[in-house]
């Protein structure tokens, strides 16, 4: 049996009425949480998304309008919808410091390509992908990507660095260095003095500092 066209019309206006109600609601700040990837990861729980996201240009309309046109091969690149992607001046803003020891732009350099390939070194999210509820989102071995040949006159470490990269033995370089270097405890001389890789991992994952809570320069609460 055919379906009147007034049946059709209450349909339409259900549904649109249905998609705009849920647009709203999900636009909504209250429900933000329900908008996210994942959670946030240690340290983040408080952040809104405008903390890291901001708005993307042009109006909702011209955001899909822009999208569809890429899907149909007349736009080189997909516009960004709601918000702008993240990327590592966003994390800076919050995060720089002058005494890093690892800042992201020194991976730029040609020498450090390798690292740039395998783990990302040059943007923040190739270890600090967000909305994972972790602090470090990679196995925490990354230090091989350029530390396979140490140069030292005199190495202070027992056993020494060499020893242990020749060893594959990757997992303790965090046992006794910061990778950022903004934790104030020095990394100790004799590897049976350094952190328990268990503790290690867990700081990873999101727990406590196994280097002392004791930090040179805290993170900035909100973007200046």
């Amino acid at each position: 049996m055919a379906i009147s066209r007034e049946r059709q019309h209450i349909g339409y206006l259900i549904g649109a009425c249905v998609g705009v109600t849920a647009v709203v609601l999900l636009l909504s700040p209250e429900l933000q949480s329900a908008r996210a990837k994942g959670p946030m990861n240690r340290g983040h729980e408080s952040l809104t998304c405008e903390s890291c996201h901001l708005a993307a240009p042009g109006t909702t309309r011209q955001q899909i309008q822009a999208n569809i046109a890429y899907l149909l091969g007349t736009r080189k690149s997909p516009a960004d919808f709601g918000y702008e992607a993240v990327g590592n001046d966003d994390c800076l803003a919050c995060h720089e410091r002058p005494n890093d020891r690892h800042p992201v732009f020194r991976f730029l350099e040609p020498r450090f390509a390798d690292a740039r390939r395998e783990v990302g070194a040059h943007q923040c999210m190739g270890c600090h992908a967000e909305h994972r509820g972790t602090r470090v989102t990679n196995d925490g071995t990354f230090c091989r990507s350029c530390h396979e040949r140490f140069e030292m006159d005199a190495d202070p470490a027992t056993p020494t660095h060499q020893e242990l990269a020749d060893q594959g033995v990757w997992q303790s370089c965090l046992r006794c260095h910061d990778f950022h270097g903004n934790h104030v405890k020095g990394a100790p001389g004799d590897l049976d003095e350094a952190a328990p890789e268990g503790a290690v991992h867990e700081y990873l994952m999101g727990g406590d500092s196994p280097y002392g809570e004791a930090r040179r320069f805290r993170a900035r609460e909100a973007r200046p």
